[in-house]
């Protein structure tokens, strides 16, 4: 039974009151409600601008909601299965980045998975926590890194029963899950708060065909790209929490110190109407998307030299779920790598995927997904068949690293630490002062206190000849490292299990 509040779209309601009310605009923005003709108006039209409005009376404040963005919050929380909701405007970056700094504090310890996304080391190095990194199953056929096997969690819990946290990835890039109800069981008869970074997860809260979501799990925090697959504007997300554990007033002043004081109207009314559309429509549409995705699947197994995968796959390897809006698709038996499909899919077929991996690409599909976006990437791939599949030559394998690099501090120490910059090919061996990422998907390679090995160099290489880029904090050729000569090691315990 459907609970008719959600209905309701409180601040999206009061917005469009507002631009509509033909007020006097003395306050920002300066475009005052489209007065200030321009290209974008043209192609928008003037509503974009009408909606665009800063704080004035009656529209609520994100940093401390009182009237309608309360309102829409606690619709949202009801509609996640969460105790309290809040919004962002600053992306999960944002919301990971809080769940951290407001769990633990200087030094404390937070068990992390190395496969993280960058916002979680900014967390690391904000906080001051130092990381007991734990490593993910590996795929070495399809060359990426999927979700912590619960004994991996269990292990490090056992060692580190001072942890104040557990983090966990769920579902990762690539719609890969953990056994996130028995981490939450057992980081939780230890007295540990669980995080989860839940970014590409927005549609487990709306079908029961797809895996749990981390409320429905027990985590004590999560935060959700309502964006990615939620279907509101880029950049506005949700973190949601559960349960008495969290310090709400710390949660709420952690988010204020991190989020702009400027936060997008647009934004927070999108997440309000998307959230309506998914409480209502999300699970028939959900069901229809699945249906669709196994048809999908089931077409493009038979396209010689490709392969697709499945539940069935991630299970038969000891996995614990997929998710079926994921289409993980390998072309690297066609004698290409994933990056040179990626390029002639969106150069000769207008298709734009999501990213692409040494053997892999990834297509995301959400709710607005359609059968002809997914016919027409069937044939394009068939294209791609018969081009490649006759002539393929072997695809260079790239040295996927069982082992991430050695951990020598915890990353606000290195972060803090005097810095040498040198070029990257000389840096081996040396102790990063900074990130080095490929992105998408934005998970570090090497992080502050993590020791540049030839292995990692070696796979940059491998990226950028293929067309990637590097992310750093030089544009030069060179990166920061720490300059030993004039820093004292922080002496801290063993940081990886």
């Amino acid at each position: 039974m459907k609970d008719d509040r959600q209905r309701q779209t409180p601040y999206f309601t009061k917005l469009k009151e507002y631009g509509q009310s033909g007020v006097t605009p003395f306050d920002v923005p300066g475009h005052k409600l489209g007065r200030i003709k321009n290209d974008m108006m043209d192609y928008t039209g003037i509503n974009t601008f009408l909606l665009d409005s800063n704080a004035p009376i009656g529209l609520d404040q994100l940093a401390k909601p009182l009237g309608v963005i309360k309102d829409a919050e606690k619709l949202a929380a009801y509609a996640f299965h969460a105790d309290k909701a809040y919004f962002l405007v600053d992306g999960t970056s944002v919301g990971i980045m809080s769940m951290i700094m407001s769990s633990c504090r200087a030094s404390e310890k937070i068990i992390v998975p190395r496969n993280v996304h960058k916002s979680v080391i900014n967390g690391l190095i904000l906080s001051g926590s130092t990381p007991i990194f734990v490593h993910p199953d590996i795929d070495s056929d399809l060359g990426i890194a999927n979700g912590v096997p619960f004994q991996t969690m269990k292990k490090a819990i056992d060692v580190h029963p001072d942890a104040k946290a557990v983090f966990v990835i769920n579902p990762t890039y690539f719609g890969m899950t953990s056994d996130l109800k028995k981490i939450v069981e057992y980081a939780h008869a230890h007295g540990m708060l669980v995080l989860v970074d839940e970014a590409h997860g927005t549609q487990f809260y709306f079908s029961d065909l797809l895996p749990i979501s981390a409320m429905d799990a027990g985590a004590d925090m999560s935060t959700t790209s309502m964006h990615k697959t939620g279907g509101s504007l880029t950049q506005s997300s949700i973190l949601l929490t559960k349960g008495t554990w969290v310090d709400q007033i710390r949660l709420r002043t952690t988010i204020n110190m991190l989020q702009t004081t400027s936060p997008s109207s647009l934004l927070i009314a999108s997440m309000d109407v998307a959230r309506k559309t998914l409480y209502f429509e999300g699970e028939e549409r959900i069901k229809k998307l699945i249906h669709m995705s196994q048809k999908a699947r089931e077409q493009i197994r038979t396209i010689p030299g490709i392969e697709v995968i499945d539940k069935k796959y991630v299970l038969s390897r000891g996995g614990n779920n997929f998710d079926e809006t994921k289409l993980v698709i390998k072309v690297s038996e066609l004698g290409v790598t994933g990056f040179e499909a990626y390029k002639e899919l969106r150069r000769k077929f207008n298709i734009q995927l999501e990213l692409a991996e040494t053997h892999l690409i990834l297509a995301i599909l959400t709710i607005g997904t359609t059968k002809d976006d997914l016919d027409h990437l069937y044939n394009s791939l068939r294209d791609l068949s018969k081009r490649y599949y006759k002539i393929r030559k072997k695809v260079p394998k790239i040295k996927f690293n069982y082992q991430f690099p050695v951990t020598y501090s915890r990353p606000r120490d290195a972060y803090h630490a005097p810095k040498l910059q040198v070029l990257l090919e000389e840096s081996a061996n040396q102790i990063s002062g900074e990130m080095i990422m490929i992105y998408p998907p934005g998970i570090p390679m090497v992080i502050p206190g993590e020791i540049i090995s030839e292995e990692v160099l070696e796979d940059l290489q491998f990226y950028v000849k293929n067309g990637s880029v590097i992310h750093s904090e030089m544009d030069n050729g060179y990166v920061k490292v720490v300059d030993k000569d004039n820093w004292q090691k922080w002496e801290g315990e063993e940081s990886e299990i």
